[in-house]
């Protein structure tokens, strides 16, 4: 194409700057995310995890060894009288709202997602920040791995043009018993784990006017809620959205997928997310691109959304808080708008089909 944009695609960005100055981090929750990924990932940066804080101490001390983390709060008031800490929140939804409560007002505080169970609680969360002022960001960390920063760094040259389309399939198997707070909760796929894409197709084409979902149980996994999700996004009659979810595939990785794929007027990108197969190990994340020769180039990537991804949310935070940063990527404020899909997603799940009408 005559007007094509020359690029080269290593510049396209694949990582978030450090703060120059990096506070003091409490960690609130001592679960598996926060072993696997949050305090890995602030040892190899070199921030400094002053303490943290669980009910189940057993679980604190374990961490606390070894990461070396120098205490183990005794009493959440404890941990939040941490002079200008920036707070890193890591628990189940249900408890976000009465902790971030307790913080000291205008405390810079990194929540994990999702935001609340429902809209509902995200609209306590956010009344909660609002009250006391809080610098509030959600660690909807996917906005941050390497080939997404590369896609919104691609879309922002305008080396997609106009979006089309936006795919998202994911075939597989996923261990949810991983996550053992998860049972018998009535929302699962979309809440846990959808929510994820849904933030980034936001993130990456703005706010659609609606969805259609429909989430559905797996016989095999009979203690979980929604397992497998077919959802449409509607961003009109130019761009199709659509997410395909089957966390049950049983059928070994001959066939297993985890892409995201968007076209558009000028070219197209493809991303694999690694981590969802053969969680948790995972494979490496790609990223490819095409202009619109129609020739794709494979960019080697610095790492993956388990775990570089990591970096950002709290990187972020912590230069937003400094002043560096203008703005929190995924602010409570926006968290709270992809809460709101998901809320539609439910609703319109449980509204059900447009019947088929009769034929005579």
């Amino acid at each position: 194409m005559a007007n094509q944009p020359q690029f080269d695609p290593a510049d396209l960005r694949q990582s978030w700057p450090g703060p120059s100055k990096p506070r003091p981090i409490v960690v609130i929750g001592a679960g598996s995310i926060v072993r696997d990924a949050h305090l890995p990932i602030y040892a190899r940066l070199g921030f400094n995890v002053v303490g943290l804080f669980d009910l189940n101490q057993d679980v604190a001390r374990e961490r606390s060894s070894a990461f070396k983390i120098p205490r183990v709060f005794q009493s959440l008031s404890e941990a939040a009288a941490t002079r200008d800490a920036v707070f890193d929140v890591a628990v189940p939804p249900a408890a976000i709202a009465d902790i971030i409560a307790q913080l000291p007002p205008e405390s810079a505080v990194l929540i994990q997602k999702p935001m609340g169970r429902d809209l509902a609680g995200a609209r306590r969360i956010l009344s909660i920040c609002h009250e006391r002022k809080l610098r509030a960001a959600l660690n909807f960390q996917l906005r941050f791995a390497p080939n997404m920063l590369a896609l919104k760094d691609a879309i922002r040259r305008g080396l997609i043009g106009e979006l089309l389309d936006i795919e998202l399939r994911l075939n597989l198997f996923t261990p949810w018993n991983y996550w053992a707070f998860l049972k018998g909760e009535p929302r699962l796929e979309v809440l846990m784990h959808s929510i994820h894409y849904l933030d980034l197709i936001r993130h990456l084409a703005g706010e659609p006017r609606g969805v259609y979902c429909k989430g559905v149980r797996h016989p095999a996994m009979p203690e979980y809620a929604d397992t497998r999700t077919a959802i449409i996004l509607d961003y009109g009659d130019t761009i199709r959205a659509s997410l395909a979810i089957n966390h049950a595939h049983q059928f070994g990785t001959h066939h297993a997928m985890s892409i995201l794929k968007l076209e558009g007027t000028r070219g197209a990108a493809i991303a694999k997310m690694g981590v969802n197969l053969n969680y948790p190990k995972g494979e490496p994340d790609t990223f490819e691109i095409a202009d619109g020769s129609g020739a794709w180039i494979n960019l080697p990537l610095r790492g993956s959304w388990f775990l570089e991804a990591f970096e950002g949310p709290m990187s972020n935070l912590q230069r937003f808080a400094a002043g560096e940063d203008t703005a929190l990527v995924s602010s409570a404020d926006d968290a709270a708008r992809t809460m709101a899909v998901v809320e539609a997603c439910y609703e319109s799940s449980a509204r059900g089909a447009t019947p088929v009408p009769p034929v005579v």
